[in-house]
């Protein structure tokens, strides 16, 4: 196998030591994965040992059991910590309407209870963002939604984080569009950004375009980091399959690169 391209995104002075070191993955889409590409980060696992990893959503290709069961294997084989989010499509498929709509999550929240850690880091702090919903008032139900219920809880918990040098928000979709060939599109983003911003996050990890990004917007007159992880699946889009390697470092700040197999 090649050897790995790296785009490092950040142009700050490089620590060879880093506080804390994250991988970001994201849309391994099961049912739909590249064997080749999930040995190759395994084996980046293996390698570099992260202190955890931060899965940004669509483990699953349809969100059927046997799709979860095939994820759950292959993060249990990891040997770092997973932090877990869901994404539009760990939800049962359309075909399955009555169990999407009335236990939309009830397949992932039982991979999730098997397979997900906390991350338990000094001075690293993550909170959850959920940006996926069964229904929408749209037509494109795959898009992103922030309810206002999802939003108030990731502000609390960034507010009980504030002593941390580095909070993150995980969610699955990106919170406004970052120029790549596919869309979050996601209702409430901009909102949700101002008030991420104004409760102290640094940094927002999302997924579902399967390109990575990494771009700074200021919101609530604060600067705010966005950064997206590609896919370790069969569905490319512009990129090879990837993850972000993400270095802490209370000196050097947050250095960012995406790495492809």
């Amino acid at each position: 196998m090649r050897g790995p391209k790296v785009l490092a995104f950040s142009c700050q002075r490089y620590y060879p030591r880093p506080m804390a070191i994250l991988f970001h993955i994201s849309d391994l889409h099961f049912g739909a994965e590249d064997r080749d590409a999930l040995a190759w980060f395994k084996a980046e696992v293996e390698i570099h040992r992260p202190d955890a990893i931060i899965c940004t959503g669509d483990l699953t290709m349809r969100g059927t059991t046997r799709e979860f069961a095939a994820a759950a294997d292959w993060l249990a084989s990891l040997p770092v910590p997973v932090s877990l989010e869901p994404g539009n499509h760990d939800m049962p498929y359309y075909w399955e309407m009555m169990a999407r709509l009335r236990r939309p999550f009830a397949r992932f929240q039982e991979m999730r209870r098997a397979a997900h850690s906390d991350l338990a880091l000094d001075g690293v702090m993550l909170v959850s963002l959920p940006t996926v919903v069964p229904a929408q008032w749209r037509l494109n139900w795959s898009k992103g939604h922030i309810t206002a219920r999802a939003l108030s809880s990731a502000v609390a918990g960034l507010r009980e984080g504030a002593a941390a040098s580095l909070r993150l928000v995980a969610c699955h979709h990106p919170l406004v569009d970052a120029g790549t060939h596919g869309t979050g599109s996601t209702l409430g983003g901009r909102a949700a950004l101002a008030a991420l911003a104004g409760a102290g996050a640094h940094a927002v990890l999302s997924g579902h375009v399967h390109d990575p990004f990494d771009l700074t917007i200021e919101a609530a007159g604060k600067p705010l980091r966005l950064i997206g992880a590609g896919t370790l699946s069969q569905r490319l889009r512009s990129s090879a399959p990837g993850y972000n390697r993400l270095d802490w470092n209370a000196i050097a700040g947050l250095e960012v690169a995406a790495i492809f197999s």
